[in-house]
């Protein structure tokens, strides 16, 4: 890797915007919300914005339900709101990426309302439909939402496929007409602006060839069958053809969610000469406390470090010189990392934070920031199902305790509280008026307990605060071309307690020192008389001494 790409060198700031900032005291975050805090993000140092999904939906999946591609759902503003983000985000020299959701649609978009109408509609196509098999659905693929993959359509009498909510139908790839819309559409966006786009779900979007020659074909248990279709047959052509259509001809940033990836598989998506995208999301390292009874991520496990260091530097070395990496801790669709990976208490919050920040943003790759994660907001804990909005939540809670029985309400709440996504999904926390300054009506989902301490001000006015931590992150991305092209080597894989990694260039090196617990630790990592701390969550340096969650990048 030669570092010379932009988007190699960015970090990447991520808005969920019905969460972010409202407008028009309506309770729900907007697009003129966004634009009056652009000066903020601009402040904490990123390079690009990453909006969730804006566009026209009826809301079933929060906006990954998309009706139409070039409108904007009202309540979030106008494409009039959307031209005046994109000026105001290029005059402060931040760039706009969009996401992209082109594995499946809304029912309720004008495609698919077609489609169902008959079976020898043009649009029946655009969709993937087949026959009942003796009086059943089609097989037994399973929606990644709980339940049957397939929908049944009493109008013409055929299932149709839905790996996610049954309003969110599978588009059908092999259909060249439905895949030239989908570029035509992506090159509206881009001559409208926007810089860039994050892939839904993208290594979906070809489903394996026993699909298409056996419709039989089932899955080896009924958990998401989303794994066992992702990386399907056509993929990579699909891929490219876009590429060739579209990515190439403009100076973007492009990343693909791309569940049940491997390294290789990785590689081919993203490689230096692949001619696809320029890098993919995986989620090896968001699975490490999945649960051992079978409930996949619905768990209040913790996680195993050697594991958590496994997974990364794999990613780290097979990914280095060959494609590129995203780096992340959390999302719209994880739960909040200090919860999770550090310490949430009041007294090891911000040294944890820290920690966690310092771990993941001296890695090669372009990181990612989830909203209110540079100020260290915390999951939540409702003490009822009913507060929640997530659909996922509300499915499992559904199956598991209703339908199944196979826990106790208690047990799959203490679930919720580990892994909702609605953890992720809380208002951002601006100050410590009503409802964190967010919104002065009722806010859509309920604002965490704890904003009076922990907001936007409060960080802001604390020159020790995570806030301005992360922004020295940022800086030395920006200042040190040994962050960006480095090789990375960990440093005693086996040890539980502490992640040390160096970063190693012809003329330098890093290291990169981190205690995952409470407890003083005593490690000896070599280096020179003549290394100094770059940065550290500690004011002062005891040596080969680790003090509770602490982190030190020493450079020489």
């Amino acid at each position: 890797m030669t570092g010379e790409q932009w988007w190699q060198q960015a970090v990447v700031y991520q808005i969920y915007p019905r969460s972010f900032q409202d407008s028009n005291h309506d309770g729900i975050g907007d697009i003129p919300g966004i634009i009056a805090r652009l000066p903020y993000l601009k402040s904490l140092g990123v390079q690009v914005i990453w909006l969730s999904p804006i566009y026209e939906s009826p809301n079933d999946d929060n906006g990954y339900d998309i009706s139409d591609y070039c409108r904007i759902l009202p309540e979030f503003g106008t494409m009039a709101d959307v031209q005046e983000m994109f000026s105001v985000a290029h005059r402060l020299g931040l760039k706009i990426m969009m996401d992209l959701v082109i594995n499946h649609t809304s029912d309720e978009h004008a495609w698919f309302k077609a489609s169902r109408q008959s079976k020898d509609n043009p649009y029946r196509q655009y969709y993937i439909w087949r026959d009942p098999v003796d009086g059943h659905e089609p097989n037994n693929w399973q929606s990644d939402f709980g339940g049957s993959a397939w929908a049944f359509d009493d109008t013409t009498q055929q299932y149709y496929l839905h790996l996610f909510s049954k309003k969110q139908p599978d588009l059908n790839w092999e259909n060249p007409t439905l895949r030239h819309e989908i570029y035509s559409m992506m090159t509206w966006w881009l001559n409208q602006g926007v810089d860039g786009f994050r892939m839904d779900v993208i290594n979906l979007l070809s489903k394996p060839v026993h699909f298409v020659d056996d419709p039989n074909v089932t899955t080896e248990n009924h958990s998401s069958s989303m794994n066992f279709i992702a990386n399907g047959p056509k993929i990579h052509a699909y891929l490219q053809e876009m590429n060739h259509e579209v990515l190439s001809k403009y100076d973007i940033i492009t990343v693909g969610e791309t569940p049940g990836v491997t390294t290789k598989d990785a590689i081919k998506y993203a490689g230096t000469t692949a001619n696809e995208l320029q890098m993919t999301f995986q989620f090896e390292h968001t699975e490490v406390d999945n649960s051992r009874e079978g409930f996949g991520k619905w768990s209040d496990e913790r996680f195993n470090l050697v594991m958590l260091k496994r997974i990364l530097s794999k990613w780290q070395n097979d990914l280095y010189g060959k494609a590129w990496n995203s780096l992340y801790w959390n999302n719209h669709d994880r739960p909040r990392v200090v919860s999770r990976f550090g310490n949430d208490s009041d007294q090891y919050r911000v040294i944890s934070a820290k920690m966690l920040a310092t771990t993941l943003h001296f890695m090669q790759g372009t990181p990612y920031i989830y909203q209110g994660e540079e100020i260290g907001m915390t999951n939540v804990k409702w003490p009822s199902i009913t507060q929640y909005k997530d659909i996922d939540t509300r499915n499992a809670y559904d199956d598991l305790v209703l339908k199944q029985k196979r826990m106790t309400p208690d047990k799959m709440m203490s679930y919720i509280y580990h892994s909702s996504r609605d953890n992720a999904r809380t208002p951002m926390q601006w100050d410590k008026t009503l409802n964190a300054g967010f919104t002065d009506d009722k806010p859509w989902l309920p604002v965490n307990n704890n904003y009076s301490e922990i907001n936007v001000s409060a960080a802001l006015s604390d020159k020790q605060s995570l806030f301005y931590y992360y922004q020295k992150l940022i800086h030395l991305r920006q200042t040190m071309p040994l962050i960006t092209t480095g090789k990375y080597v960990v440093l005693d894989i086996a040890d539980d307690s502490v992640y040390a990694y160096r970063r190693i260039s012809d003329d330098a090196q890093l290291l990169v020192i981190s205690n995952f617990t409470e407890k003083m630790q005593k490690h000896h990592y070599e280096r020179p008389d003549s290394a100094t701390v770059l940065i550290s969550n500690y004011d002062d340096d005891l040596g080969d001494t680790l003090r509770p969650y602490e982190a030190k990048v020493y450079l020489f």
